[in-house]
C-alpha cells in the first residue's frame, strides 16, 4: 500500500500494523516515493547473511609475507624518537 506522508504520520500505528500483516508500506512525499516501512521480520530477512562493517574490515585481503614482515619491522623500529 502507498501512503502520503501526512496520512502515514496521522495513522502510524495502522501503517506499522499493515507492514506486519501485509508487507512493506510505501510512504510518498509530494507524490514521490520517499520511504518504506517494513516489519521487523522483513528487515531481519533483508539483513540476514550480510556482512557487518567489522566483518568487512577483518575480512580484507590477506597480507603476503613481505608486507607482514615490513609492518612487523616498522613496529619494532619507531620512526620518531620520543623524549619525556
Amino acid at each position: 500500500m502507498e501512503w502520503q506522508l501526512q496520512d502515514a504520520k496521522n495513522q502510524f500505528s495502522k501503517v506499522v500494523q499493515r507492514a506486519r500483516d501485509e508487507g512493506p508500506q510505501v510512504v510518498t512525499l509530494r507524490g514521490e516515493r520517499t520511504a518504506v516501512v517494513l516489519s521487523a521480520r522483513d528487515y531481519d530477512a533483508l539483513r540476514a547473511g550480510r556482512p557487518t562493517l567489522v566483518d568487512d574490515l577483518l575480512g580484507g585481503p590477506a597480507w603476503d609475507d613481505e608486507l607482514a614482515d615490513a609492518v612487523e619491522a616498522r613496529a619494532k623500529n619507531p620512526s620518531r624518537s620520543v623524549t619525556f
